[in-house]
């Protein structure tokens, strides 16, 4: 029997790439999208994890779908890059409270159902960002880079209870976002990272699932790069 697993942010790029994959294995996967437009092969279900409501809505509907959630992929986010001295607060916040406080939202519901299984694996979503640094995204890095606080403290508070708490730290992943950078900068990307190469999101996607599946079930407060060694050593 397949687990109920619900991917946030998973109608499109990683996310779509490790719900595919999940659903793949057996699962039974839900994702959300604020939108809650269809996705080919995936049940929807429309939540922003900025809204506390929003996220309990969601939950509900996927437990009466495919009962308690047993894995959760914290992998929505956004960003708003923009150097320190021109950033808007907004911007500061707004990114925050999407990454970082929306993971909380989410993992806060979903410990619920965890904790009267006895089990349950909480996976999030961070970036090399967040251990490294980048110019102009000082928001994005402090988001990703509290991902990885937070679930280590969960590994922490509700290991006795059976439940895994993770990190999946990737880096440049061909995608539509990168598509559309200037070759002189895809040069400059590539040449910082050992691999020479982007990843693809279906290697992300292999981590997780790792993470997910029972020869993951002893690793805890982990954090897993997925970056070609860029990030190495942070």
């Amino acid at each position: 029997m397949g687990r109920s697993v619900l991917v946030t942010g998973g109608n499109r790029g990683i996310g779509l790439a490790i719900a595919q994959r999940l659903a793949a294995d057996g699962n039974s996967v839900t994702v959300t999208s604020r939108s809650g437009e269809p996705v080919e092969g995936l049940s929807v279900v429309k939540c922003d994890v900025r809204d506390a409501e929003s996220v309990d809505a969601a939950f509900t509907e996927v437990e009466q779908a495919q009962g308690p959630v047993e894995v959760l992929v914290a992998n929505a986010g956004i960003t708003k890059d923009q150097l320190l001295a021109l950033m808007k607060e907004d911007a500061f916040t707004d990114v925050l409270d999407t990454n970082l406080v929306g993971a909380y939202r989410v993992a806060k519901r979903a410990v619920r159902g965890m904790m009267k299984m006895r089990r349950g694996r909480m996976i999030f979503i961070s970036s090399v960002v967040g251990l490294y640094g980048s110019g102009g995204q000082a928001n994005y890095a402090a988001s990703k880079a509290g991902l990885v606080g937070l679930a280590r403290s969960l590994a922490r508070e509700l290991g006795s209870r059976g439940i895994t708490a993770n990190v999946v730290a990737p880096g440049f992943v061909e995608s539509d976002m990168t598509a559309v950078l200037s070759e002189e900068r895809k040069a400059q990307i590539i040449g910082a990272v050992p691999l020479g190469r982007y990843a693809a999101a279906d290697e992300v996607a292999g981590a997780v699932a790792f993470l997910a599946s029972p020869d993951g079930g002893y690793v805890t407060g982990a954090v897993i790069p997925v970056d070609g060694g860029l990030g190495m050593g942070h």
